[in-house]
């Protein structure tokens, strides 16, 4: 890889999730999400995916809230429930840049922190 690209991939944010019979647990660069409650709460009982409902359109807040800003996060987050996190499998990861390009092809227009 070239230096340039390294340098890109190294500011670059990295989200994983994974449900496992001891728990579930999301975190960016290593670090757990924050589920951003100061911006709406859907549940109290913490993140989920693979299905529509509160907690995973909780997960969907943090994480475009996170990636690209709470504007987008409070009017997108039910849209990119449906649209990514209902099709997360039990280990999953993501980048800034594919929840950034999602919301563009949603039709978000300004997608930057």
């Amino acid at each position: 890889m070239s230096p340039a690209r390294d340098a890109e991939l190294s500011l670059m944010k990295h989200y994983e999730g994974s449900r496992t019979i001891d728990g579930i647990w999301v975190t960016v660069n290593g670090t757990p999400l924050d589920p951003r409650y100061d911006l709406a709460v859907f549940t109290r009982l913490g993140f989920e995916w693979s299905y529509e409902g509160d907690a995973p359109r909780q997960l969907s807040l943090a994480l475009i809230a996170d990636a690209v800003g709470e504007d987008p996060a409070l009017q997108w987050s039910k849209p990119f429930m449906t649209r990514v996190v209902l099709c997360l499998d039990n280990d999953w990861q993501l980048t800034d840049d594919d929840i950034r390009k999602t919301l563009e092809t949603m039709g978000v227009s300004h997608t930057t922190v």
